[in-house]
């Protein structure tokens, strides 16, 4: 249990990697735009 144990909040964080252990923050979703219908020619 340490820097070197990839199933831990640690040893995540001491590799750079996520997991359960690290969760990625996720970004808040941006706000859905209705999409204007392409317009015929």
């Amino acid at each position: 249990m340490g820097k070197g144990d990839t199933r831990t909040r640690r040893g995540k964080i001491f590799r750079g990697t996520y997991g359960n252990a690290r969760r990625k923050k996720r970004k808040k979703k941006a706000p859905e735009t209705t999409k204007a219908p392409k317009e015929a020619r």
